[in-house]
């Protein structure tokens, strides 16, 4: 998982920011804004969220799948990982 702590701080500045905007959709709702503003906090919400997943599959891809010297069953079990992990995000 050293490859999840090198970029620690800018997955948890990602995490924090999604955070903020599920709290700005929590205040939308609480203040009965327009409905097409809290459609547009939502999908920025989904478009972060996209973007957090792109960055661990990259990350998990080239750790536990392409990086050289790994064996057949280490790298058939990242590959395994990342399957499992998009089938639940594609859902």
């Amino acid at each position: 998982m050293s490859h999840i702590h090198e970029h620690k701080e800018d997955l948890l500045n990602r995490v924090r920011r999604i955070a903020g905007q599920v709290q700005a959709v929590e205040k939308a709702l609480e203040g009965d804004a327009e409905c097409a503003k809290t459609l547009h906090l939502v999908a920025a919400i989904r478009g972060a969220v996209n973007g957090l997943m792109d960055q661990f599959i990259d990350a998990h891809a080239r750790e536990h799948v392409a990086r050289p010297g790994l064996s057949d069953e280490a790298r058939a079990q990242g590959v395994e990982e990342l399957l499992q992990a998009i089938r639940r995000y594609s859902k």
